[in-house]
């Protein structure tokens, strides 16, 4: 990798109550109870970014929506029209121990849904630990996993019949009911810390997991699933997907006079019972749109982070993206839209500056350096292997 500025790590997420300061503002996070906003709390959400932000929210890979450009001086008013919408937790330790991601497919009263909402129930309510500021639980209890690429922790699924906790990073976990599910979640993050999980208060569980193994209590066979989400029609609705994770406000307004909305971690919304969503700035209604195989970051200068702009070229690259993968535009070697590995990853290393490198992170040798957007639109067959 060339030379390039190294990225600061604050290792949290930003909340509403604790927001992070950006290129374009204050990035103020909002952890919707249950990943889900009433039609109510959509359109006053819209409203509020429109007068105290730039216009433009985010759907992040924890399902959470991002009010970005919120001006610093604005922030207290937010706040409060956030609290008049219930979308505030009592403090900023709350809010970040209420870091809960349920597979959006849930039906009232079924078993995700009611572990998903016991245990941000407990967890805003422990005081004998604390758990880094990433460290997060997935709730997926549907008859098949859908969470299972999708970061996190500790999570609770089904195999068959029988709901299992597994530590993220293990094939393996141990049975659990519906009314044993969260203190047995709970018991699993006192051990990851007990572990030596979290040293100086960072660490993630498949870290652990991958050193020591999963609690040999743990032998019981997981689910494994291959899920791809795509926009159409699905269980409780229809699932619209987001250019890059992001909408105008007025799209979330407009889509709110439609029903009630589910927050996906696949940077989607799940609309509650419609049968048609209209073509509105920022939505991808198709299931086929060479942009599903696209991921890019804010980039700059939205982003202080980033060494170069991101979106335009992530976009114009899309059509050239070979079917079946995936292209990963970032704007430093962090590599926060896709922390993964992914088949194509293009960092930038500076301003019009860019590595491409194939089957690895952001942050991983490159193949190819000093490539500019010029470049790369004018010859996007360097995405091919071989070229």
């Amino acid at each position: 990798m060339s030379a390039a500025a190294e990225p600061k790590v604050y290792g949290w997420c930003p909340g509403a109550l604790r927001p992070m300061m950006s290129g374009d503002g204050l990035v103020v996070r909002v952890r919707a109870p249950l990943g889900r906003l009433t039609q109510d709390q959509a359109r006053g959400v819209a409203q509020l970014s429109q007068t105290h932000g730039n216009g433009l929210l985010d759907i992040s890979a924890r399902a959470n929506l991002q009010m970005r450009g919120i001006r610093e001086d604005r922030h207290q008013e937010l706040i409060t029209g956030l609290r008049d919408l219930g979308l505030i937790d009592l403090d900023a330790q709350a809010e970040a121990r209420r870091n809960v991601l349920l597979a959006p497919f849930w039906r009232t009263g079924d078993d995700t849904q009611a572990i998903a909402r016991d245990l941000s129930a407990a967890l805003t309510a422990v005081t004998d630990f604390t758990l880094p500021g990433k460290f997060g639980f997935a709730v997926d209890c549907g008859a098949e996993p859908v969470l299972q690429d999708t970061a996190a922790d500790i999570r609770i699924e089904r195999a068959g019949n029988t709901l299992i906790l597994r530590a993220d990073g293990a094939e393996t976990g141990t049975p659990v009911t519906r009314e044993s599910a969260v203190p047995e979640a709970l018991a699993l993050a006192r051990w990851f810390l007990d572990q030596g999980g979290a040293p100086e208060g960072r660490g993630r569980m498949h870290r652990l997991i991958a050193r020591r193994g999963p609690p040999e209590a743990h032998a019981a066979a997981m689910a494994k699933a291959d899920f791809c989400a795509k926009p159409g029609a699905v269980p409780a609705g229809r699932l619209a997907a987001l250019e890059f994770g992001q909408m105008p406000a007025a799209t979330l307004a407009a889509l709110a006079d439609l029903g009630p909305l589910r927050l996906t971690p696949w940077r989607a919304l799940l609309v509650e019972g419609a049968d048609q969503l209209p073509r509105l700035p920022g939505l991808i209604l198709g299931a086929t749109d060479p942009r599903l195989q696209v991921v890019a970051c804010t980039g700059a200068p939205g982003c202080l982070q980033a060494l170069s702009p991101t979106r335009d070229l992530a976009r114009a690259l899309a059509p050239h993206v070979p079917a079946g993968t995936k292209l990963h535009v970032s704007g430093c070697t962090k590599g926060c839209a896709c922390p993964g590995p992914a088949p194509l990853t293009l960092t930038a290393t500076g301003p019009d500056n860019f590595s491409l490198i194939r089957h690895g992170t952001a942050a991983d040798q490159p193949l190819k350096t000093r490539l500019s957007a010029a470049a790369l639109r004018a010859a996007p067959e360097l995405l091919k292997e071989g070229s």
